[in-house]
């Protein structure tokens, strides 16, 4: 058995925990409070991160591609409905028993525009994530081709500057594939120079980071493909920080941060799940006529999510179409 990479268990918990607390922080109303205006500026590129990894790890399939496609559907178009439809249950069924108390905001076009379920708006996510595969899967089968996604972020900025035209928020899978290509030339560069270079080259582009963000700062907000302040900035910072970061860490002594790797671990559980239970705390509090808008209910909030998603990590990983993971066939 092949040993674990705690480095990219420990990175993908680390952006899941960011998300989890970007989410309860807007949702108590502490969302334009400066700290957390501070976290977001050095943590945009955190979604970005899942389709690096997914890259770095990603081998070119010469097989089948309507087999590929349907492992890639069962992984992740499965598990979208599933938990948007789940997400949605909550939010129009707490709508529909207190209809007084919780008022009901619906736009017919919101789904297939933006690919958000109500009561379950990550889920956006998945569509793309999968869109990014199947495109990534049909251009490796041309040789050299992959070459063009290098150019993809000025499609992705072009895309925003046009309002994001795209249906089911497509633009964002343009950044999402030169994360992606990002990461298997990262992989490249690091099977192909010895350990003293790739520290080199890893403090360097952390350092480029820190500079860049601090000087001609830009960020990239891939669930809406928004561009802000000096979209150049934001391609250049995401590039070094996916590199520099991962490739220090992967140098370093691998050992596994119990709370982080296991939610790196179980990163799809805590994905799909903590947002409607965001729904369901907001909804019993609002019955009880009781705000969350407040650092108590914040903290509290947090503690529960977390807390209840690593207790559903077994019951939901043994169902696929609720995970995503499929039960391997018996030779």
């Amino acid at each position: 058995m092949k040993e674990r990479n705690h480095t990219f268990d420990f990175l993908c918990g680390l952006c899941i925990l960011r998300m989890i607390l970007l989410h309860v922080v807007s949702m108590c109303g502490h969302r334009a409070d400066p700290w957390m205006g501070k976290v977001m500026a050095w943590t945009f590129f955190f979604m970005c991160f899942f389709f690096f990894k997914a890259g770095y790890f990603n081998k070119t399939v010469a097989g089948n591609s309507w087999e590929y496609c349907k492992d890639r559907a069962k992984r992740l178009l499965v598990p979208y409905f599933v938990w948007g439809a789940i997400g949605s249950i909550i939010y129009f069924g707490f709508h529909y028993l207190y209809p007084d108390t919780i008022k009901l905001v619906f736009n017919p076009t919101h789904i297939y525009r933006y690919s958000h379920f109500y009561g379950n708006p990550p889920c956006w996510f998945l569509f793309s994530f999968f869109t990014a595969y199947i495109v990534i899967h049909f251009i490796n089968k041309v040789k050299h081709l992959q070459w063009i996604i290098i150019v993809f972020p000025f499609v992705s900025y072009w895309l925003y500057t046009q309002h994001n035209p795209l249906w089911m928020s497509l633009d964002n899978v343009f950044m999402g594939l030169y994360c992606f290509l990002l990461g298997k030339i990262w992989h490249w560069v690091q099977d192909h120079i010895d350990h003293s270079w790739q520290l080199i080259i890893a403090v360097v582009f952390i350092a480029f980071f820190v500079y860049g963000n601090r000087h001609f700062h830009g960020e990239y907000d891939m669930s809406l493909n928004k561009w802000v302040q000096r979209p150049w900035g934001a391609g250049i910072n995401v590039t070094f920080a996916l590199c520099g970061i991962s490739g220090l860490l992967m140098l370093l002594p691998q050992r596994r941060v119990p709370l982080i790797g296991f939610i790196g671990e179980h990163s799809m559980v805590f994905f799909v799940v903590h947002y409607p239970l965001i729904f369901l705390y907001k909804y019993i509090h609002l019955i009880n006529h009781h705000s969350i808008r407040n650092y108590a209910d914040m903290i509290f909030l947090l503690i529960f999510i977390l807390t209840v998603c690593a207790l559903l990590v077994p019951h939901i990983e043994s169902v696929p179409w609720l995970s995503g993971r499929l039960r391997k066939r018996k030779q």
